[in-house]
């Protein structure tokens, strides 16, 4: 999970007085002395809104009658609905690398959770390198471990291993100890000196990256200073929200885009004061509630500065709950599957809602297949940007369906993948208004009788964690939205066309795709020392963001 909490991408004037993309993100130009053939008047603001695993039944205009979602129900009645609003992936990485470049994750492999490349002070994957000009909030994942007493995360088995190892070796190194100063062995001092230090050694490999997890890993940023390590959660929310408002009112000459990442729904689950036992949900709940609570101060703060018809904002979740987590989860309502279970409906289709008053026709509904990575194209064009012409995009303007100039979406296929492979495909034939998906493979759940991959955690994409289909399974999106009954021959007169249209549309999809480097390598993703960024010096990092507390919690 990426969090950038504020993003601001102006002010970089090119010769061509053109806006500029960087590793596929907008840069937006504040500055009124570039030319795009855009009135500066008439470039919105915008506010980009995500939840982190936020179920789409979570949500009151979605459903849920339980959940208390006043104001983020009232952004949707003053704006536009989207129903079948789609992740690019069903997990934070590849849903949010598609989200920032509108390009399916594995045409470019994920931007970096982490911050530096060659030295601790390089900031090469730090958001201000990649087009913003401002950030604040988490450059890294909100682990189990950055709660005490929530449990670990990370590498649990490498862990363990680790740990295991070091139990032996110290044991080994012990019995040979007592066993040469009883007499019992002649051992040399060489062979219980080497046990030692490998006890030592293996000792340190698990201790120093892994118990000390926390102190690395959960820290708070402000562009390219560690403000906070490690980071205080119970305060969390109400600085973003404080660092959002100073944002919003600095710029309010605008044009300007804030990107408000929340680290809210993801677990550890953890509110702030106030919203303890808030809602019928338990802590879930309470967490969503809080949530509505962002959402509504964020409105009043747009409204407070005169800026409502000025601002388009958008409120999404970065793909669907995660059902494995039980009541710490969220709900995906009738859908199927969940966060990590490839093209499951459940796993991807997520709330989508756009309110710009005076531009868009409050309480509108759009039923039509939309994504994520249409939210690039749409904000550039707005923003009298050109689309870069060096790369495909994948998503599509969305203003003529969010005006209702056009009905019918842009999206005649989409792809659904399940880790880089392609789990699942939706076709939406031009004379049809009928939506069919064809799952190749399916996850196999855990234990069996499952909805979920209870004994992984989270579901896997590759054998023997998944069952391939031959023939692939065809469903009828518009009469059967939970996926619960496969089609047939009998049932479906036009199933061997989906099959072979289909057929078609993955050979010239693949065509599209070029090889790119791996990032997930062990010697990529094992914890380098010189890299970790630090508050103090290394390794005695630590630090509290206490004069930006009181000013947050006003």
């Amino acid at each position: 999970m990426l969090i950038i909490s504020l993003a601001l991408q102006r002010n970089m004037l090119l010769e061509n007085r053109s806006l500029r993309f960087f590793a596929g993100l907008l840069v937006l130009l504040q500055s009124s002395s570039y030319v795009t053939g855009a009135d500066h008047d008439s470039r919105p603001n915008f506010v980009l809104m995500m939840v982190d695993d936020l179920g789409i039944g979570d949500i009151g205009c979605y459903g849920n009658d339980t959940i208390s979602t006043p104001n983020i129900d009232g952004l949707a009645a003053d704006g536009v609905r989207l129903t079948q609003h789609l992740a690019a992936a069903p997990l934070c990485t590849p849903s949010r690398t598609a989200f920032m470049t509108g390009r399916y994750a594995l045409r470019a492999g994920k931007w970096h959770l982490g911050v530096n490349c060659e030295s601790r002070n390089d900031h090469c994957h730090h958001p201000n390198n990649h087009g913003f000009d401002f950030f604040y909030g988490l450059p890294f994942t909100n682990f189990n471990d950055c709660k005490p007493g929530a449990g670990k995360g990370v590498l649990v088995d490498v862990q363990e291993t680790l740990w295991q190892i070091s139990v032996l070796l110290t044991l080994a190194s012990l019995t040979l100890l007592a066993a040469r100063a009883s007499g019992l062995l002649r051992v040399s001092w060489t062979l219980v000196a080497f046990l030692a230090a490998m006890s030592l050694l293996s000792f340190a490999a698990w201790f120093v990256p892994f118990e000390l997890l926390r102190t690395w890993n959960c820290i708070i940023m402000r562009n390219g200073e560690v403000v906070e390590q490690p980071l205080k959660l119970e305060t969390l929310n109400a600085r973003l929200m404080s660092e959002a408002e100073r944002f919003v009112e600095r710029h309010k000459d605008g044009p300007f885009l804030l990107f408000l990442s929340l680290a809210h729904v993801h677990t550890p689950l953890f509110v702030s004061e106030g919203f303890t036992g808030k809602s019928k949900h338990g802590l879930y709940g309470d967490n969503v509630e809080e949530v509505d609570w962002m959402v509504g101060r964020m409105m009043e703060t747009i409204a407070r500065l005169g800026l409502s018809e000025k601002t388009l904002m958008y409120f999404t979740s970065d793909h669907g709950g995660h059902i494995e987590e039980g009541p710490k989860g969220g709900w995906n309502g009738i859908y199927r599957g969940g966060k990590a279970m490839g093209g499951w409906e459940g796993g991807i289709r997520v709330p989508g809602i756009f309110r710009w008053p005076g531009r868009l026709n409050p309480g509108r509904e759009v039923a039509e297949p939309t994504s994520l990575m249409d939210v690039f194209p749409t904000v550039v064009k707005l923003a009298g940007g050109a689309l870069p012409e060096d790369r495909i995009l994948d998503g599509r303007d969305l203003m003529p369906l969010l005006e209702g100039r056009t009905n019918r979406s842009q999206h005649e296929f989409m792809f659904h993948y399940c880790g880089m492979y392609l789990n699942a495909v939706r076709w939406h034939p031009p004379d049809s208004e009928s939506i069919f998906k064809v799952h190749f493979f399916t996850p196999n759940f855990s234990p069996a009788g499952a909805v979920g991959c209870y004994h992984t955690g989270v579901c896997m994409c590759h054998r023997p964690f998944v069952t391939y289909h031959n023939p692939p399974l065809v469903f009828e999106l518009s009469r059967d939205p939970s996926e619960s009954r496969p089609l047939s021959p009998d049932t479906e007169p036009r199933l061997a066309e989906v099959l072979e249209r289909v057929k078609r549309a993955v050979t010239e999809h693949r065509r599209t795709l070029a090889p790119v480097e791996k990032q997930l390598t062990w010697t990529k993703v094992l914890w380098k020392p010189w890299l970790q960024p630090c508050c103090g010096t290394f390794p005695f990092c630590s630090c509290e963001e206490s004069n930006h507390t009181s000013a947050a919690a006003e």
